[in-house]
């Protein structure tokens, strides 16, 4: 009996490894970094760290939703770099109404919600190819992901848009907030700490989560239990662009600046955080707890190489 108890903790305890091994990882590379470079740790570092690791990972949770379902968005960095331009358009330049001769300027948070409402709009796009054409995700994907990032070159002509602090006189000020911090804690780290909580809460608590985990473990046997098939996978998607162009005014206002190269190959960093989290390609599992995890992996590995005075070439070999 003994023996029998023995291997089933040990089996357990394997089990235990085996789910956290993203998380030992994180711990291990922390460590390599910060001996490597003693200043790593330092709390600048770490600020610094929690800007980008808040971008790849609320870009994450919304991809986390989308591989569940067994599906994949390679539109989400373009949709940043779309975002951005808009967003940051619409502050410098504001929208010229040609046929009436006029220009108008709106407040920082109408610039938001329109941004924010252009990602959903996106994401309705690629949910209805998906189940209404039945395009391959992976196919309708990649092609709203060119004419996004066409779209965001078009918007300036390839130039970029660097006043976008606003004018006072035009109400169009406070863009930058989202590029700040409050008692040392940036904006961004704050957003992804609520998008996290927000995210897990939908996927565990509630029966579109249950629906989407369904969707993903077995699409027939999800329809034939009533689940509408169609309805959830255009609303992971949604989730996806609206979460990308978060990430893209975040990105806009930590930068100052719009342009439209801007979150060119992050559906990658995306697609690996969430993966390196332990959510399945295959669909039907996944955590976000796992896949912000994921998106510290990939934020301390790329910050962690650029403070060692690794080759960029080299980090993309490292990276792969």
């Amino acid at each position: 009996m003994d023996a029998v108890k023995t291997k089933k903790d040990n089996s357990k305890m394997i089990m235990m490894l085996l789910k956290g091994r993203t998380f030992i990882v994180l711990i291990v590379l922390l460590i390599f970094f910060s001996i490597a470079n003693p200043n790593f740790l330092s709390f600048s570092t770490l600020t610094m760290l929690a800007k980008h690791v808040a971008l790849y990972g609320i870009l994450a949770i919304g991809m986390t939703f989308v591989i569940i379902t067994s599906g994949i968005d390679l539109s989400v960095g373009s949709v940043v770099g779309l975002a951005g331009m808009i967003a940051g358009g619409m502050i410098q330049e504001g929208v010229t109404l040609t046929f009436a001769g006029v220009t108008l300027y709106f407040s920082v948070p109408v610039i938001v919600l329109f941004t924010l409402l252009l990602g959903c709009v996106i994401g309705l796009i690629n949910g209805v190819i998906v189940t209404k054409l039945s395009v391959a995700p992976f196919i309708a994907t990649l092609g709203t992901m060119y004419i996004c990032r066409g779209l965001a070159s078009l918007r300036s002509k390839g130039a970029t848009f660097s006043n976008i602090a606003g004018n006072e006189a035009l109400g169009n000020v406070g863009i930058k907030a989202l590029g700040s911090s409050i008692a040392g804690i940036p904006v961004g780290a704050i957003l992804l700490l609520v998008f996290a909580v927000v995210g897990a809460y939908l996927l565990r608590n509630i029966p579109f989560g249950w629906h989407v985990q369904a969707v993903g473990g077995n699409n027939r046997a999800a329809k034939l239990s009533g689940v509408n098939v169609d309805r959830i996978t255009i609303l992971v998607y949604i989730l996806s662009g609206f979460c990308a162009a978060m990430v893209g005014l975040i990105n806009t206002a930590q930068l100052a600046a719009a342009h439209p190269a801007s979150g060119d190959s992050w559906e990658m960093n995306a697609i690996a955080a969430t993966v390196l989290g332990g959510t399945s390609m295959s669909g039907g599992s996944g955590t976000i707890l796992g896949t912000i995890v994921g998106a510290f992996v990939i934020g301390v590995i790329n910050d962690g190489m650029t403070m060692c005075g690794v080759s960029e070439f080299w980090q993309k070999v490292i990276r792969g």
